[in-house]
């Protein structure tokens, strides 16, 4: 049945549908035979007026010498219908009768009619469970394996379509000479990795990387989210974990592949509520399966999660998951890498560089580099051209960092003045701030949730900062505020954002990265942890209600002196600030060398070159109209690429 097409199995089914209900018509339509009891028959032959009787049984026709249809009757007693109407008085002879024994055929057919309404519904059922528990919803096989197999004799990714991530593709190498030579590193005693686990941010290629395995090895792959171990029936993923090995190992040498392990794999016993018992029946099995009494099987487990500090810790130890991969954004190299695999099949013209925006997108990962060449290929697409040219790839990194220009958006000239001069106060702070990034592009123009940006452009991809670059990016986000205050006498709700990065900046800088000198190289509140990621209720922050106050006023001490140190940098430079703004009303947007030619000369600040232009990559500092950061960017200064100061810089 489940060789028939979808359109053929409706079909199937109307039809069954249909014969039950003929069926149940045929039985259960009204009978127009009128019926009469014995006591009117033995009457009507009394007058003479039956001409026959038909006797099948108990059953009685009766023909009447005038009536047109005949008339059904039936006795009760053993006793033959010639007995019955002699002793009713009714001579012998008058009356034609004819007795017809119960035939087989007539039985069986009659038993037949009975049973097909059950047999009807039978088979309709089974069809249905069948159809039910194939593929597509199984039903009926719930501890089965939902992992889906690839031969890997057609690999569709391998090592050459993965850039940017050179030291993950080197531990994996060694992964894929496993598969392929394992009599090389048995003679030496070596055996294979029973597991290797891929860590890194979103986007970075993890399940890319994965595929790229299995392409190279040549072996049958395996793959399955972690979730699709978790039902609400306990057990079953137990079963299916069971189910997926069973099938790896009759396919040796193989890789099983689990992406998002954190689902199956969090640590167990633990969280608000305790643990789940179900998804700890399904961990418990995949430990035995990877390291138990069953260890010498030819097959790999490759799994990926951008959470492993939820993940159990039995699950990490050697043995089991021998390899921790990390994979990181890519550096300026590793962008232009990534850009190359992207821009394969597309058309580009012979002016675009890609190095440019390779050094433009510090803190992309590798899908935002492929959203980033796709979003251009629509841009150029919608403005009926041939090849993608550089204002497309420029204006799709603004749309995948601020989001796209919202020309729509009707403003008063009053407000469009006060977001001139906030734009223009971050720009003549990261300006003139010696140890800033420059500001490389500025506008007014309203993009996503934003009313207006200011980008800076990073001379190096630089991991390690100092405090004085911190100051320094803190002075500039504190530009708007500082300039709404200082031309207007009051400040407005655009500095929301702004101010609430300095905030966590500060933060960081007092509790996490040592940079206070009044309380020292210590980390504070590392004990708080999130109880709904797996985590105990029972832990706390690590320091007392004084230290508390004491980290409140470090953080206080931090802002204010870098809202002083912006004010005064404002006012020495008022004339600038003036100028930027004005040319901002007038222009909406200002890049490039165009920023150094309106403020002027600045103390040991170069700006790139021209080529350069177009978007930079430090955060809008909008004006107002974003919403605020989620819990995970409030958390840390980083956050998603151009959206926070030092976007990609900060050692975490």
């Amino acid at each position: 049945m489940n060789s028939l097409k979808p359109n053929r199995r409706l079909l199937v089914y109307v039809a069954l549908l249909a014969v039950l209900a003929l069926t149940m018509f045929v039985m259960l339509r009204p009978d127009n035979t009128t019926e009469q009891p014995l006591s009117w028959v033995i009457a009507e032959a009394r007058a003479g007026r039956v001409e026959r009787i038909e006797v099948k049984g108990n059953d009685l026709t009766v023909y009447l010498r005038s009536g047109p249809e005949p008339v059904q009757s039936r006795k009760e007693s053993a006793s033959s219908i010639e007995e019955i109407l002699r002793e009713s008085g009714v001579p012998a002879g008058t009356i034609q009768i004819a007795v017809e024994g119960p035939s087989g055929s007539g039985q069986f057919f009659g038993l037949i009619l009975t049973l097909l309404p059950f047999l009807l519904i039978g088979g309709l059922l089974f069809f249905m469970l069948r159809r039910a528990g194939g593929a597509n919803n199984q039903a009926m096989s719930f501890g089965k394996s939902r992992a889906k197999m690839e031969t890997g004799t057609r690999p569709t990714v391998t090592f050459d379509d993965v850039a940017g991530q050179d030291e993950a593709k080197q531990e994996l190498q060694e992964i894929v000479e496993f598969l392929k030579y394992p009599e090389k590193f048995a003679a030496l005693g070596a055996r294979i990795p029973h597991g290797v686990l891929l860590v890194g941010p979103p986007g970075t290629g993890k399940t890319m990387v994965a595929r790229a395995v299995s392409g190279e090895a040549g072996v049958p792959f395996f793959h399955l989210s972690g979730s699709e171990f978790v039902e609400m029936f306990v057990g079953v993923g137990a079963s299916r974990v069971r189910d997926l090995f069973k099938n790896a190992k009759e396919n040796a040498p193989s890789i099983v592949f689990i992406d998002e392990i954190d689902a199956v794999g969090r640590q167990r016993g633990s969280g608000l509520g305790g643990g789940h018992d179900e998804r700890e029946q399904a961990l418990n099995q995949i430990l035995v399966e990877m390291d138990g009494f069953d260890t010498d099987a030819n097959v790999i487990v490759v799994a990926a999660t951008n959470r492993p500090d939820v993940l159990d810790p039995a699950l990490l130890r050697p043995g089991r998951f021998d390899r921790q991969v990390v994979l990181d954004l890519p550096d300026v190299k590793g962008r232009r890498a990534v850009l190359d695999v992207h821009a394969k099949g597309k058309p580009l013209e012979g002016s675009i560089s890609l190095d440019t925006i390779a050094r433009q997108t510090p803190g992309f990962s590798g899908a935002d580099l492929a959203n980033l060449l796709n979003e251009a290929a629509i841009l150029a697409a919608r403005r009926n051209k041939k090849r993608i040219g550089m204002d497309e790839l420029n204006e799709a990194v603004d749309r995948v960092i601020a989001g796209p220009e919202r020309k729509s958006r009707v403003i008063t000239e009053a407000e469009k003045k006060i977001i001139a001069y906030h734009e223009a106060g971050h720009t003549v702070a990261g300006y003139f701030a010696p140890n800033a990034d420059p500001p490389y592009k500025v506008t007014i123009v309203s993009r996503g949730m934003a009313g207006g940006f200011t980008r800076s452009l990073p001379s190096d991809d630089r991991r390690l900062q100092d405090r004085s670059y911190y100051e320094a990016m803190m002075t500039m986000a504190l530009g708007g505020h500082v300039a709404e205050e200082m031309v207007f006498g009051e400040m407005t709700t655009g500095a929301h954002d702004d101010i609430g990065k300095v905030t966590q900046i500060a933060r960081a800088m007092v509790t996490q990265w040592g940079m206070s000198t009044r309380l020292g190289p210590r980390t504070y509140g590392k004990g708080e942890s999130q109880v709904f990621l797996g985590r105990d209720i029972s832990r706390g922050r690590d320091y007392s209600e004084r230290t508390a106050e004491e980290i409140d006023n470090e953080v206080r001490r931090l802002v204010d002196e870098a809202h002083e140190r912006c004010r005064v940098l404002l006012a020495d430079n008022r004339d600038a600030l003036d100028r930027l703004a004005a040319r901002l009303i007038e222009v909406e947007t200002v890049e490039g060398d165009d920023i150094a030619r309106i403020l002027g000369p600045a103390e040991g600040r170069e700006l790139p070159d021209a080529a350069t232009a177009a978007a930079a990559s430090e955060p809008p500092s909008d004006d107002g109209d974003r919403a605020p950061q989620d819990a995970e960017e409030e958390e840390s200064p980083q956050g998603r690429p151009g959206l926070a100061w030092g976007s990609g810089n900060v050692a975490e």
